[in-house]
């Protein structure tokens, strides 16, 4: 497996998981608050374009990466909760970088 995989996967696991911290803020400030109703709406929107395209990557790593249902399913469903994402990222990375295959390096002369 190319590295690149895993690089788009860490990307937006990292991207989304901010996205949703901060949709929880706008949310808080919007129901607790009642403020920043338009601002909620952009953010709740742009995660979920965000959210898409981790869905995406984190499906074609864990294709690429041969696991089983179960484990594809938690990756996927990691990006809904606040502050899983982070912990997950982690332990993907940990599990399939020795997966990865390296370009072979060239030696200049």
């Amino acid at each position: 497996m190319k590295r690149s995989v895993l690089t788009r996967y860490r990307v937006m696991a990292y991207v989304t998981a901010v996205m949703l911290l901060i949709l929880c803020a706008c949310m808080v400030a919007k129901y607790g608050f009642d403020t920043g109703a338009d601002l909620t709406f952009a953010v709740s929107q742009a995660h979920g374009v965000l959210f898409m395209i981790y869905l995406v990557f984190a499906f074609d790593l864990g294709s690429k990466a041969r696991w089983p249902f179960g484990k594809l399913l938690w990756v996927l469903v990691s990006g809904t909760i606040p502050l899983v994402a982070f912990f997950v990222e982690r332990k993907v990375r940990a599990e399939v970088e020795p997966l990865l295959v390296d370009a072979p390096v060239t030696a200049k002369a």
